[in-house]
């Protein structure tokens, strides 16, 4: 059977947030989303239109983590993520349950408010930030006993090239 790369990842994606589903409660906000709340400033005008599947619900903790930062959220339900991740040039080995667009910028996947913050204070000449997968802890897939994996968002650069931009111990 011959599948296309991107027909692939839909279909993977869509396995994945099926298990992850249950694991994606939105869980009541931590000290983190208390201090990106603080630190918000400037950027709580900055709209976020976030491109989700309407069954998601760690992307609507994701939102919910946004909003808390003061950004004001717009979340559009897509039934077609795959095309919606071409249309915006994430890389599917990038990939994450919802995509972002910002200031100019696309955000993939769990991003921390505080890493978006930065984005837009320093307005570097990229494409935007990814956080591929669903890291345990990350915002809006925080765990019931507290657990968090570390992880790293990347920063995107117009020609597709990644770049640690800040690791989250």
């Amino acid at each position: 059977m011959n599948v296309s790369p991107y027909r692939m990842a839909s279909l993977l994606l869509a396995i994945a947030s099926t298990f992850a589903i249950s694991a994606c409660e939105a869980a009541p906000p931590q000290a983190a989303d208390r201090q990106a709340a603080s630190a918000h400033g400037a950027h709580a005008a900055q709209v976020v239109h976030v491109h989700k599947d309407a069954n998601c619900g760690c992307c609507n903790g994701w939102i919910a983590h946004m909003r808390a930062a003061g950004f004001t959220v717009m979340a559009h339900d897509s039934a077609d993520m795959v095309a919606v991740k071409q249309r915006l040039g994430i890389p599917l080995s990038q990939a994450s349950c919802h995509t972002a667009e910002v200031g100019g910028y696309v955000l993939e996947g769990h991003v921390p408010a505080a890493d978006v913050q930065r984005l837009l204070r320093e307005k570097p000449a990229a494409r935007g930030l990814v956080l591929p997968g669903m890291p345990v802890g990350s915002p809006g897939m925080e765990s019931p006993d507290g657990r968090r994996d570390a992880f790293t968002v990347a920063l995107l650069g117009k020609d597709g090239t990644l770049q640690p931009y800040a690791r989250h111990p």
